[in-house]
C-alpha cells in the first residue's frame, strides 16, 4: 500500500486508478491492475493482474453504526479468481469474493474491536460481522449468500474462541456447539489486525474460510501510528505524467 495525493486518483463509471495501479470492471469481471512497490521489510516490485469473476453480484448493503455512518458491501460473496503476478509461484485459480467497507468517519472513532469472516458452503457463502462499538453497543450480523446473489438473514452459531495472533489479537468466529475453529494459514499480521484462513464448522459441514481481527484500541495506540507510516510510504506529489 501506498498512500498518494488527489492528483494520483482517477474516477470513471467502471474505472478506479490511484496511482499506477487500477481496477475496472465491464459488467462481467473485475480486473484489478498492480504496479506496487512492497513495504520493509520485503522492498520488491509487486506488479501483474487479479481477475474476479462474481458468480452473482448482489444488492445488499448493511449499517455498521445506527446512524449508518459506516456501510459494508458485500458485492461478490462468491466468485472465481485468477492471480497472475509477476513472481514465481504467484500464479494461481480458485475461489474468492469482493467487498468493500464505506464510512464517514474514521473506524476508530466509532468501534473498538471486530472479528469478520466468510465461509464457502455448499450453496454459496456465509458472512458473519461481530463488532463492539465505542457507545458500548454490539453488532451482530450473519448473512447467507447463494448463487444467485440473494442474500438471507442466517441463524448465528455461538462465538467460539480462536488461538490468539502472533501479535496477541484476540480473535473469535462462529461455529458449531462443540466445535473449536482454529487457523489453517496465516495471512497478515500486525500488532492491531490479523487476517488469516480459520476452518470452522456450520451447520454439521467444516469449512475454510477468511477471518480478520481488529482492534481499534490498540490502533488509536501513539505507539502504533509511527509504524503505520513506515509501513505505508506516502507519495504525495505523484502524478501520472511521471509514467
Amino acid at each position: 500500500m501506498t498512500d498518494r495525493g488527489r492528483p494520483a486518483l482517477r474516477q470513471r463509471k467502471n474505472e478506479f486508478t490511484v496511482g499506477p495501479s487500477s481496477l475496472s470492471w465491464d459488467g462481467a469481471k473485475l480486473t484489478i491492475d498492480i504496479d506496487e512497490i512492497g513495504a520493509l521489510p520485503l522492498v520488491s516490485r509487486v506488479r501483474g493482474q487479479i481477475t474476479l469473476t462474481p458468480k452473482a453480484v448482489t444488492d445488499a448493503e448493511v449499517a455498521l453504526t445506527e446512524d449508518g455512518s459506516h456501510i459494508w458491501r458485500p458485492f461478490a460473496p462468491v466468485a472465481d479468481i485468477r492471480v497472475d503476478l509477476e513472481a514465481k509461484g504467484w500464479q494461481w485459480d480458485g475461489h474468492g469474493y469482493f467487498d468493500a467497507n464505506f464510512g464517514t468517519r474514521a473506524l476508530e472513532a466509532d468501534f473498538d474491536t471486530w472479528t469478520w469472516g466468510r465461509y464457502p458452503t455448499k450453496n454459496g457463502a456465509t458472512c458473519f460481522y461481530d463488532a463492539r462499538r465505542r457507545n458500548g453497543t454490539d453488532l451482530a450480523t450473519s448473512l447467507a449468500f447463494d448463487m444467485s446473489g440473494k442474500v438471507t438473514e442466517a441463524p448465528a452459531p455461538p462465538k467460539a474462541p480462536i488461538r490468539r495472533s502472533l501479535w496477541a489479537v484476540a480473535r473469535e468466529t462462529r461455529a458449531d456447539p462443540g466445535y473449536r475453529p482454529h487457523q489453517a494459514m496465516p495471512m497478515l499480521d500486525a500488532p492491531f489486525y490479523t487476517r488469516s484462513m480459520v476452518r470452522t464448522s456450520l451447520n454439521g459441514q467444516e469449512t475454510v474460510g477468511v477471518h480478520e481481527a481488529l482492534d481499534l484500541r490498540r490502533f488509536r495506540s501513539n505507539l502504533l501510528m509511527p509504524m503505520i507510516a513506515v509501513r505505508v510510504p506516502r507519495r504525495r506529489n505523484w502524478h501520472f505524467d511521471e509514467n
